[in-house]
């Protein structure tokens, strides 16, 4: 009985958790265009795995989403090896490349920034 509840408090916790949260997931164009659309708040991270520079806004990005004031804040991440075809749409040269989004609109972008002062301050052009 005593697990249950555990469990139980557990779960609710952690969905209490999310909510305070803003959303990290991989890049799509489906859902940049309908989050755009919506005219939600929007950041793309444009990393790549042997990059030291985007290791390092990696964790700041991660404290900063988990922030309630970045809730509604979508980070969508892309991978600079891969996704060729984001890179060309947005126009981004190197990796550990920032973009802000309020809506469809470009609000900020940064290139190579491992502040967490001027990380936050593009996540906040993008909420605000």
């Amino acid at each position: 009985m005593k697990i249950a509840r555990i469990t139980a408090l557990l779960t609710i916790l952690f969905q209490a958790s999310l909510a305070m949260a803003g959303d990290i997931v991989p890049f799509s164009q489906t859902t940049f265009d309908q989050l755009t659309a919506q005219g939600k708040p929007v950041l793309l991270d444009i990393r790549a795995t042997w990059c030291p520079t985007c290791r390092q806004q990696k964790p700041i990005l991660e404290r900063i989403m988990q922030q309630p004031a970045y809730k509604d804040v979508t980070l969508l991440t892309i991978d600079f090896d891969t996704g060729k075809a984001a890179r060309k749409e947005f126009k981004v040269a190197s990796q550990s490349t920032l973009i802000a989004f309020k809506g469809a609109r470009e609000v900020g972008r940064s290139v190579g920034d491992t502040s967490p002062n001027g990380i936050e301050e593009l996540v906040r052009k993008a909420a605000n």
